[in-house]
């Protein structure tokens, strides 16, 4: 197996660095799927730890001048392990670079190489190179980090700008450890805490009700999405203020699917990037 691949726009290395931070935030380890057209960053919480997905995906044509890969069959894909924080720690020297070249390499171990070239004082341009380590992900596993589908949902509403959003979910965090997130299909929303000694909620109105692309004619559902009645569903707050605070940057739409108990699905719009997060409901 054969990977390389070069950034020299510095648009494109920082966006792609971003990614890396926000992926570093939701979760400890990644997968990193590689194939002849996509990058995508797959993690995946066991139901024991709360059962958390996240998928991002990168248009390879959007990000890289150069990008080189051959698989070990005919797929010409590879899945490789990583500890996601790595490679955020690793790209945290590209805010100025001229260069940054990512291959796939053979040390004692194998691992994903990163080469920044960045401007020096002297005449000569510096690298720096980090050797991040890497488990090979068997192909009998590869099932396990496809796209997301997109769940049946009853609502799917906007959600308003993350940075009002952030403000009132950490005020209420102190309160609870659960928060009860509500919409109907009017373009409402509601984040409320409960508990024996005190109810607080927040309303927010006239938001937009989008229709997701893949959510009709698949058998899902958006059965509420005309009425006035409140579809809820009970978050892990940390969790969900973990999603918002993971963000980078200022996305363009961030659409939010009630998927019954189930929990919520969650669509990130970022220039280039699309970032899917399933996040489960809990139970009281």
């Amino acid at each position: 197996m054969r990977f390389r691949a070069k950034l020299l726009d510095i648009q494109c290395i920082l966006q792609f660095s971003r990614v890396a931070a926000t992926v570093a935030k939701l979760s400890k380890a990644c997968v990193l799927r590689l194939t002849p057209l996509k990058v995508c960053f797959a993690c995946i919480d066991r139901a024991a730890s709360g059962g958390m997905r996240v998928w991002c995906e990168l248009e390879q044509g959007n990000f890289f001048d150069d990008y080189r890969i051959e698989g070990k069959d005919e797929t010409n894909e590879i899945y490789i392990e990583m500890a996601a924080d790595q490679l955020f720690q690793a790209l945290k020297s590209a805010q100025t670079a001229q260069v940054v070249k990512i291959k796939l390499t053979k040390k004692h171990v194998p691992c994903l190489t990163t080469e920044i070239v960045v401007p020096s004082l002297a005449s000569r341009s510096r690298s720096i190179t980090h050797d991040i380590p890497v488990g090979i992900v068997p192909q009998r596993l590869w099932s396990e980090y496809q796209e997301p589908t997109m769940l049946p949902h009853d609502v799917s509403i906007c959600l308003p700008h993350l940075r009002l959003l952030k403000s009132v979910v950490e005020r209420l965090k102190n309160m609870d450890s659960c928060l009860i997130l509500a919409a109907n299909g009017k373009g409402s929303l509601t984040l409320q805490v409960e508990t024996d000694v005190v109810s607080v909620t927040t309303h927010f109105k006239d938001l937009e009700n989008p229709v997701v692309e893949g959510s009709e004619g698949n058998g899902q559902t958006v059965g509420r999405q005309d009425a006035e009645q409140s579809v809820e569903v009970r978050l892990d707050i940390k969790r969900f203020l973990q999603f918002i605070a993971a963000q980078q940057g200022t996305p363009e739409k961030v659409i939010c699917n009630f998927a019954g108990r189930r929990g919520v699905q969650l669509f990130v719009l970022l220039d280039n990037v699309h970032i899917q997060y399933f996040l489960p409901g809990v139970m009281r």
